[in-house]
């Protein structure tokens, strides 16, 4: 009787141990490589000393905390197509773009995968969009658990909102929060009993726009303590440091709104099965080098995965792409990758237990971009661009430099500058593949100013065909040596390394003639919102 006894535990245990894992996945907008615990790795002055995301911190404590994931593409579809499919973006068809994007129903997702495998599958908010149909990869909306609200989607418009009417700033922000614990209960309340699941929390509040001042009205950080810690190629003025401090408390709300999902975890007793990952779509929309660039401030994101049995307190060096994330989780749910993917799962990195570089093979990513804003420039062409990021070098080849990175001036001239309300509010006055924005507004107000004239090239002018930034150096990437006779040997090296990996991956950029991302219906006249609505009339 004991000895069966015994067994039937035995057999009960490797049951459960065998049971595929859950996975919580919390996606922010617009979120870069910022997070409090960053700054406990880092050796010089940076936002991350001012921003505060105990949740997040939490989580890589408990888990693991990646220096070196990348998105492969720093807009917003184009990111997600190949964070969704496990594909670069530009094998995603027409969701290689943003504005036009039509998902391809024959690429396999990730999501539906697990679906697929018996995983009871939810989403919050954004997942794949703006894009046709929306979220598509998903499921569209027929996984949709956001009926609880999605207020916390504008957190600080909806909080400031609520304290102007009278409410308590505390109260206000629970509200918010109330929100998305109601989103996921109802989730929870639909699982099948002893169904594995994957719930994907994906605001937009990062994204623009936020309440101007609002990271120190909501958040108390106060945009003087951001003094001597901005990126070199951002201007150290008021302006800059008050509205980089509201995106930071943009940040912090998120970072609440991943403790709430968390503690809500802890108490259905779900904690200790479910991988939780946590990471941005790409860089700070709004700022120089930031959205729709391929310089670290664009494409370098956090990313904190915490995963059960396995020990916390690392940080890992291997260089990550998000789309990495797709076989991934196919893999923790027991699916076989299908064809056509390009990532590496990295169950393998999580399950080794180690710090710093754990696959030396993993020692690159490629990132690149296509088109953004439809109508950035004319014949809505696209800004292509491909990028090889390895330890210490940054070598970006731009295949139109006679085009203007962040599309045309538009409305702005030499003698004429849109008002300041414009600028702020209208993301297609000038320059449309930077997000309207106070720092935008600013910089092209002082466009003439000796003092800032870099910082406006920077942001705006063309560029070269060939870019090279020695990081080890030059951290920002502020300074292109790709014309410099002391690096040429490493450029050839980077330049024809990043040919050969574009061609064997079959990108049509390097691959096809004509090509097809410079014809229809990749440069169709479509115009979308900041986060992802049909425009009924651009402004």
């Amino acid at each position: 009787m004991r000895f069966l006894t015994c067994l039937f535990a035995l057999t009960s245990l490797a049951a459960a141990a065998e049971k595929p894992l859950n996975i919580l996945f919390c996606f922010a907008d617009d979120w870069g490589r910022y997070a409090s615990i960053y700054a406990e790795h880092e050796k010089f002055p940076s936002p991350n000393q001012v921003v505060k995301t105990p949740n997040i911190d939490r989580i890589a404590r408990e888990g693991a905390l990646f220096r070196r994931a990348y998105v492969n593409a720093p807009s917003c579809t184009p990111c997600r197509s190949a964070l969704l499919s496990g594909r670069y973006f530009f094998n995603t068809g027409r969701a290689a773009i943003l504005n036009g994007a039509v998902w391809d129903p024959a690429i396999p997702s990730f999501p539906l995968t697990l679906k697929d495998q018996g995983y009871h599958i939810g989403k919050a908010f954004k997942v794949w969009s703006p894009g046709d149909p929306a979220d598509a990869p998903f499921g569209g909306q027929a996984h949709a658990y956001q009926k609880a609200g999605g207020r916390f989607n504008n957190f600080s418009e909806e909080v400031s909102k609520l304290v102007a009417g009278g409410t308590a700033l505390d109260a206000a922000k629970n509200a918010m929060y109330d929100e998305v614990r109601g989103n996921f209960d109802s989730f929870l309340a639909a699982r099948p009993k002893d169904a594995p699941f994957l719930f994907w929390h994906g605001p937009t509040n990062v994204h623009r726009k936020w309440v101007k001042g609002s990271g120190e009205a909501l958040w108390g950080i106060k945009p003087d303590d951001l003094k001597g810690k901005l990126p070199k190629h951002l201007p150290d003025v008021p302006e800059f440091r008050e509205d980089f401090a509201s995106y930071l408390g943009e940040i912090q709300a998120f970072d609440a709104q991943v403790g709430v999902l968390v503690k809500r975890l802890e108490e259905a007793g779900e904690l200790d099965h479910t991988v939780i990952v946590i990471s941005g779509d790409h860089g700070a929309p709004g700022f120089p080098g930031g959205k729709c660039n391929l310089y670290d401030f664009g494409t370098n994101v956090t990313l904190a995965i915490r995963w059960p049995g396995q020990p916390g307190g690392r940080l890992i060096h291997d260089f990550v792409n998000l789309m990495d994330l797709a076989p991934t989780f196919m893999e923790i749910g027991g699916a076989a990758i299908p064809p056509g993917v390009n990532g590496k799962s990295i169950v393998s990195v999580m399950k080794a237990g180690k710090s710093g570089l754990v696959e030396k093979e993993r020692d690159y990513v490629i990132t690149g971009r296509e088109r953004h804003v439809s109508i950035a420039r004319e014949g809505n062409l696209p800004y292509p661009q491909r990028a090889l990021r390895k330890d210490g070098f940054l070598y970006i080849h731009n295949f139109k430099p006679e085009r203007m990175p962040m599309g045309d001036s538009k409305n702005l001239t030499d003698r004429f500058t849109p008002d300041q309300d414009s600028l702020e509010n209208n993301t297609y006055e000038a320059f449309p593949d930077m997000d309207s924005s106070p720092a935008k507004a600013w910089l092209i107000q002082h466009r003439h100013d000796s003092q800032y004239k870099w910082h406006f090239e920077y942001a705006f002018a063309k560029r070269p065909q060939e870019e090279l930034y020695d990081l080890s150096k030059d951290p920002d990437a502020t300074i292109n040596v790709a014309k410099e006779a002391g690096y040429a040997e490493m450029k050839a090296k980077m330049a024809a390394e990043l040919m050969e990996k574009l061609k064997a991956v079959g990108d049509p950029r390097v691959t096809m003639d004509p090509v097809p991302f410079e014809h229809e219906p990749f440069i169709a006249d479509t115009k979308t919102n900041a986060k992802g609505k049909k425009n009924k009339k651009a402004k």
